[in-house]
């Protein structure tokens, strides 16, 4: 009788673990390739909680928020990225911003992501149409991988009354006028990771 509960409280201690990597609240969408050029990988995406942050493996790209983190007026989104492994080519991670219905067809958001290739990219989603608010474009500031395969990188958004600053490693690599596709930054914060990545996030924040 003593074997067997030891046994239970075994399992109990090992299982506890695995409960608490899920971070609680957090939804996630998956976005899907339609590219018979770049398809996704194999295998499930695993969203877990990490350290003081998040670690996401995406066999295919995907959008991670918790209903609760929404910002308005103005403030400072950060959140530091850090790439595990390389990819086999040049795929985007980072910051969700001023997002809305994120669960159903008129999912609205900005993002702004760095990739391997020392680039970072800022555009808008708006249903299961994107767009570009500014191209691909290579940085200094954006660190590449290391000798190791990783690489780390400090994402901010600072909204203004009528300007948005969008800084990498503490550099304003642009500024955009708060209007046209930029003018809506109320709402929803979270990450975006694309296809073939493995990232680990930590500090993401709100301040005004």
């Amino acid at each position: 009788m003593k074997r067997h509960v030891h046994f239970a409280v075994l399992a109990l201690v090992a299982f506890a673990p695995l409960v608490a990597q899920t971070p609680k609240g957090w939804k996630m969408r998956v976005d899907r390739s339609t590219s018979a050029s770049d398809p996704d990988a194999p295998g499930d995406i695993k969203f877990v909680t990490s350290g003081s942050g998040f670690q996401a493996t995406n066999p295919q790209a995907a959008v991670y928020w918790n209903p609760a983190n929404t910002a308005s007026g103005a403030y400072t989104l950060k959140g530091t990225f850090t790439l595990m492994k390389p990819s086999s080519h040049a795929n985007y991670y980072g910051l969700v911003f001023g997002g809305s219905g994120l669960e159903g067809p008129q999912q609205s958001y900005l993002y702004f992501v760095v990739a391997q290739n020392g680039a970072w990219l800022i555009k808008r989603r708006d249903g299961d149409a994107t767009s570009n608010v500014s191209p691909k474009t290579p940085s200094d500031a954006v660190k590449k991988p290391d000798d190791t395969g990783k690489s780390t990188n400090a994402l901010e958004v600072r909204v203004g009354a009528d300007k948005i600053d969008f800084v990498v490693n503490g550099v304003v690599v642009h500024t955009e006028p708060k209007s046209g596709a930029t003018a809506k930054t109320d709402g929803i914060y979270g990450i975006r990771v694309n296809h073939q990545l493995e990232v680990q996030v930590d500090g993401l924040t709100v301040s005004k």
